[in-house]
């Protein structure tokens, strides 16, 4: 079994305790640069997941490293009777990289574990469970339902130009002043990293001013940088108990409080202001291009997964039949 002392650090695994090897400074480096190549939220589930196969396999006295592809497909199966299967991909893409990281074949590549999961999923089918796409209307009560003072404003700018920009909330934290030009025709916002861009390659978004004051995302957003006085530094921020803005970033925990309020909290959730762009984007006649321009994504597949039912009736055969 796997010595307690190894643990996933995601790509990498640390050293087992059963070497007295040190690691050179460069060696070191790399493991660092190693490490990052992932996102940390990437890795924080390659860890859990990890930790979970090790637990599986030492309850039945298997060794988890290196693991035989009947291990992990036994593994994987008692998975399907309590996970999604795209959980499930995600334990056995953990399972892949620890043993990637020290120089092992991958059990998840073999023909037994490719064919369990094969059978997962044509007995429990993929289809994801969706949230609701927060429209223009779940906007506007969104924006009624924010609190007052400052952090109703910094709550509203939150909503909106998370709307209006499809941002996501690692997105909208990680803005800072100096990422936003504003001018006669609105907002660029330029973007400087994202989930599918991690190379820091960065993209400029074009936010329009809005025909509403009160739900323009661009005169919102003005108001809160004036209320809350910041001239520079992160954009959003958290406030303390006396409703005093702070010098530190704001949290996706409180992003995900305001874009749910005054909506269902079990029918809405993190996507929903990202997929509510694309759906009321379509709705309204945008082209596909227009959407993916604004939303980043690189392939029409991609993007017509956030357009949630805002295209079902649209140019529909069914509505030439003459019925």
């Amino acid at each position: 079994m796997m010595p307690p002392s190894t643990e996933v650090v995601g790509p990498i695994i640390a050293e087992t305790g059963g070497t007295d090897l040190v690691p050179s400074p460069s060696l070191e480096q790399a493991r660092e640069f190693a490490r990052q190549s992932k996102a940390e939220s990437t890795l924080r589930g390659y860890r859990s997941d990890w930790r979970n196969f090790c637990e599986s396999c030492d309850s039945h006295h298997l060794a988890p490293l290196p693991a035989s592809p009947d291990v992990v497909a036994s593994y994987i199966a008692e998975c399907a009777g309590r996970l999604k299967v795209g959980s499930i991909q995600r334990r056995l893409n953990a399972i892949a990289e620890a043993h990637k990281a020290v120089g092992l074949d991958s059990p998840t590549s073999s023909g037994m574990v490719r064919n369990t999961l094969k059978g997962i999923k044509r007995t429990m089918g993929t289809a994801a469970v969706q949230k609701a796409a927060a429209l223009a209307d779940d906007i506007r009560a969104m924006v009624a339902a924010t609190d007052a003072g400052l952090i109703g404003a910094r709550d509203r700018a939150l909503i909106l130009l998370g709307f209006a920009g499809a941002f996501r909330r690692s997105e909208l934290v990680g803005l800072d002043v100096e990422d936003c030009g504003f001018g006669k025709d609105g907002l660029t916002v330029m973007l400087r990293r994202s989930k599918t861009d991690q190379d820091g390659a960065g993209r400029k978004i074009g936010i329009p001013y809005g025909a509403n004051p009160e739900t323009c995302p661009v005169r919102v957003l003005q108001d809160w940088m004036e209320q809350a006085g910041i001239t520079g530094g992160p954009l959003f921020r958290s406030l303390n108990r006396h409703g005093q803005s702070q010098l530190d970033r704001l949290s996706g925990i409180d992003v995900a409080r305001a874009e749910r309020a005054g909506l269902d909290v079990a029918k809405y959730a993190g996507h929903s202001l990202r997929a509510g762009h694309a759906t009321s984007a379509a709705i309204a006649g945008a082209s596909e291009r227009s959407i993916m321009s604004q939303t980043g994504h690189r392939s029409v597949q991609m993007v017509r997964r956030y357009i949630r039912d805002g295209s079902l009736f649209r140019e529909n055969s069914a509505g030439k039949l003459g019925l």
